[in-house]
């Protein structure tokens, strides 16, 4: 049965009220080499984060997608004393980020013993938090794959073919998409499991198309960072006009803890997209059944494994 693997066991698509399927609960996005990179005390992370999560469920929101891989500060253990906090599940990924945040273990590895670790992450734990990795995040940068991106995909390709997993990659260029999407296929990962992230960044809508006719699912997940919604309207409507509705997701990359800020920063929300877009979507017209589809039927079905 299709089930969503997060910190707190498995979970049902009956039990899905609201889904945001790309937010940040920890992240440090400095140098690997920065002094005290990664690092950060349980407990101020939780006093911080636990009460953010708590205000989503209060506005109908009850699962979460963290996506910070290994390379820019991912802690599982830290993730998963937060969300054991709020008693709120969360889906935390295995895989790497980009250049030049990719790891000198990461670099040194070979391809087999990268697909071996992400599926070992997928079907075990992930160290010793007793946490299974719900999935795969990945990256590349916006001139195209390097060959250590290069590597890091296909070894992706290889464990989210063997596990059903899905992979995400925060890619902005459309036409980069398109050369993973060429690299997974060869790798026998199906397209319908890859996410493209970020989506709303590249500027071609008709790129999203072509990635989404190709079986991808299309992530606009920079909802309430600006005053553009009217331009994620736009987009969402074009691929429901397209017929490609149920390859749509939405998120607002938002949160979160950071070491590389006093006291961990200031977050914000996870309430945009529940408060104020979703209302602006029904205004648009959208029906009930097709904001359902967009917050918990698309999130799950993307995310979930067997």
């Amino acid at each position: 049965m299709a089930h969503l693997v997060t910190t707190l066991g498995n979970v049902a698509l009956e039990a899905v009220t609201c889904m945001l399927p790309h937010e940040h609960i920890f992240v440090d996005l400095r140098k690997l080499s920065a002094p005290g990179f990664g690092q950060a005390a349980e407990a101020d992370v939780v006093k911080l984060m636990a009460p953010e999560l708590e205000r989503a469920r209060a506005v109908g929101v009850n699962v979460l997608v963290e996506c910070t891989p290994e390379g820019v500060g991912r802690r599982v253990d830290l993730v998963a004393a937060v969300s054991r906090a709020a008693d709120f599940p969360v889906l935390v990924p295995t895989g790497i980020y980009r250049e030049p945040w990719v790891p000198d273990w990461a670099h040194a590895a070979s391809q087999e013993q990268l697909r071996a670790w992400m599926q070992g992450e997928l079907e075990g734990f992930i160290g010793g938090t007793g946490v299974r990795a719900g999935w795969i995040k990945l990256s590349a940068g916006d001139d195209g794959l390097t060959p250590a991106e290069t590597k890091i995909l296909r070894a992706a390709g290889q464990a989210g073919a063997a596990t059903g997993a899905a992979i995400g990659s925060h890619t902005i260029r459309g036409a980069v998409v398109q050369n993973q999407l060429d690299i997974l296929e060869e790798e026998g990962f199906p397209l319908t499991r890859f996410i493209s992230i970020h989506a709303q960044a590249e500027h071609d809508f008709e790129l999203n198309l072509r990635a989404a006719r190709r079986g991808a699912w299309i992530s606009y997940d920079g909802i309430g960072w600006g005053s553009d919604d009217a331009m994620y309207l736009e987009r969402i409507r074009g691929m429901f006009d397209a017929g490609l509705g149920g390859q749509v997701l939405l998120s607002h990359d938002r949160g979160w803890y950071t070491p590389a800020e006093p006291g961990g920063g200031t977050p914000k929300p996870f309430t945009y997209l529940s408060e104020t877009f979703l209302p602006k979507l029904s205004a648009a017209g959208f029906s009930d059944a097709q904001i359902r589809q967009l917050t918990v039927t698309n999130p799950f079905n993307a995310f979930a494994r067997n």
